[in-house]
């Protein structure tokens, strides 16, 4: 093969190739004519149609082409919950979502005396969930409404600004570096070595 035929795309090379071989065949046939008397002549020696279908086969590659295949999606799986929970739409995962749903999660930490069901979900983020904002109704009076300087966005914030929580995430903080700062034999060395494993 030549240098320029590497340039040649694929149908081109075959083409080419084809046409040589039908050349190569043509004087094969020849050559044979000649050397045996009696033979059909070369007009009526049969060439294969190697040319008629190459030029079908040609139609067809350019009708044929590169399917991109598109990743099958589960029937189930629909944009919102049904009929039955208010067609509720999939959960957009915002980071402040993400972070109020780790709170909730975690409320055991907040309020250590009160029991709550054990959290057994493996995702984090439920697959058809939505967070709104409470609006006090006209019936219900002022003791029952939060100021508006007490309100907050999210729930982490809420939970920082409320005075019980910051005063016991105080005293755990305390108690941590009281135990890190007691003065036995060999505390410092465990700490260190703790530290240590975690790598």
């Amino acid at each position: 093969m030549a240098a320029g035929d590497v340039a040649l795309s694929e149908n081109q090379l075959i083409e080419s190739l084809l046409a040589d071989a039908e050349k190569r065949l043509s004087a094969q046939a020849a050559s044979q004519d000649v050397a045996v008397t009696g033979s059909k002549p070369a007009s009526l020696v049969k060439i294969p149609k190697v040319l008629a279908t190459t030029k079908s086969s040609s139609k067809k590659e350019e009708e044929l082409s590169v399917r991109s295949v598109a990743p099958i999606q589960p029937k189930n799986k629909t944009e919102d919950a049904g009929s039955d929970w208010f067609n509720m739409p999939k959960t957009n995962a915002t980071p402040e979502l993400v972070r109020d749903l780790k709170l909730l999660r975690m409320r055991n930490v907040l309020n250590p005396k009160q029991f709550f069901k054990k959290d057994t979900r493996t995702q984090l983020v439920p697959t058809y969930c939505q967070s709104g904002t409470i609006i006090e109704g006209p019936t219900e009076f002022y003791n029952a409404r939060i100021n508006r300087k007490e309100r907050k966005k999210t729930l982490a914030e809420e939970v920082l600004a409320s005075s019980d929580a910051m005063a016991k995430f105080k005293t755990k903080y305390s108690d941590i570096q009281t135990r890190k700062m007691s003065g036995r034999k060999g505390s410092y060395k465990k700490m260190m070595a703790q530290r240590y494993k975690k790598r």
